[in-house]
């Protein structure tokens, strides 16, 4: 009885402490602490989705998930990061899969230069893809969502006015926009973004192609006064997660997570269209930057030079096995839809 009497009085005293200090019986499920790699700057605007998608999630988790997040290459690289992801280096990755050709190679498509003309219509197009495809080489992942930057277009230290302008001029591209850039005249030239700058104020360069945000986000702006719209391919990101890690999280967080992949896409796009207006906006206002538009002859002639690329995307996936006749229509079916939604 003595025995009995004490354990019931220890009981009570238990429940009191934590009644006391704020505490239920059961303790408190511990923070989910999950770490977002990303290759690029903090000022880059795929970083940009990355910090508002951690918020999102820590807010929507009411604290349950803390997400820590790894920009500018700190945890993994453009090139490793998918495999990073896969071994677990980090829990969560963004990069491109044009990075790596071939492994990717049905969505390699929505790379082409298939003249989209924003970033909301590449990423909604491209997200759909996916969704729809599901294709066998993310098999090893968690796709949380994907977008796309802005059409690719060129910035540089001359003006370039029409294709002829752009004969023999040495323009930084790499991947896909060299071979854009080879097959409309200009002489490509490979580096990295980081050399661009230097490059450029030594004249191995006379510019780039990217999007435009760049002109603001890296300052280029002060070394190319001139862009020329030619609504070049754009590069698409991948958020991917550990499968393990994606495994082990509960319902609850599970769902936060899947109600954000469409969300995501459309805000990162709609956000790198808006940024890339206001960088245009600034350089005109800072640099007297100039912006010329080509013809529609030339831009007819663009198209016929770059369908190489798409007939090699063509005769490379069938060769494979793999639908990309089928995926190139539902592409530009998707691409009508989202122009017509979003504007051009």
């Amino acid at each position: 009885m003595k025995k009995d009497y004490l354990f019931r009085a220890t009981g009570i005293l238990l429940i009191s402490l934590f009644l006391i200090v704020g505490i239920s019986p059961a303790a408190k499920a511990a923070t989910i602490k999950l770490s977002y790699a990303f290759f690029a700057p903090s000022r880059s605007f795929p970083a940009a989705q990355m910090e508002r998608w951690a918020k999102e999630v820590e807010k929507r988790t009411h604290g349950k998930v803390k997400v820590n997040t790894y920009p500018g290459g700190t945890l993994l690289g453009a090139k490793n990061m998918f495999d990073g992801v896969i071994s677990g280096v980090a829990d969560i990755g963004c990069s491109c899969p044009p990075y790596l050709p071939g492994r990717f190679p049905l969505m390699e498509a929505v790379d082409l230069p298939v003249g989209f003309k924003s970033a909301a219509v590449a990423s909604a197009v491209t997200w759909d893809l996916y969704k729809k495809y599901r294709p066998a080489s993310f098999s090893k992942l968690k796709v949380l969502t994907m977008f796309c930057c802005a059409p690719g277009q060129i910035m540089s230290k001359v003006p370039i006015k029409s294709l002829k302008d752009l004969k023999k001029i040495e323009i930084r591209g790499t991947g896909i926009s060299g071979k854009y850039l080879k097959a409309i005249g200009a002489t490509p030239v490979a580096m990295p973004m980081s050399s661009v700058p230097e490059s450029l104020q030594k004249g191995v360069v006379k510019g780039l192609i990217s999007s435009i945000e760049v002109m603001k986000d890296f300052n280029f702006a002060s070394l190319c006064q001139y862009v020329t719209l030619t609504n070049g391919p754009t590069t698409s990101f991948a958020v991917v997660m550990n499968k393990k890690k994606w495994n082990s999280l509960p319902p609850d967080v599970k769902k936060v997570f899947e109600e954000l992949e469409d969300e995501q896409c459309h805000w990162t796009g709609k956000f790198e269209d808006e940024r890339c207006k206001k960088a245009i906006e600034w350089a005109k206002k800072k640099y007297n930057a100039q912006l010329f538009k080509l013809t529609d002859a030339e831009y007819k002639e663009i198209d016929e030079k770059t369908r190489f690329m798409i007939n090699n995307y063509l005769a490379k996936t069938k060769k494979a096995g793999l639908p990309g006749k089928k995926f190139l229509d539902d592409l530009y079916a998707l691409k009508a839809k989202y122009e017509k939604k979003f504007g051009k």
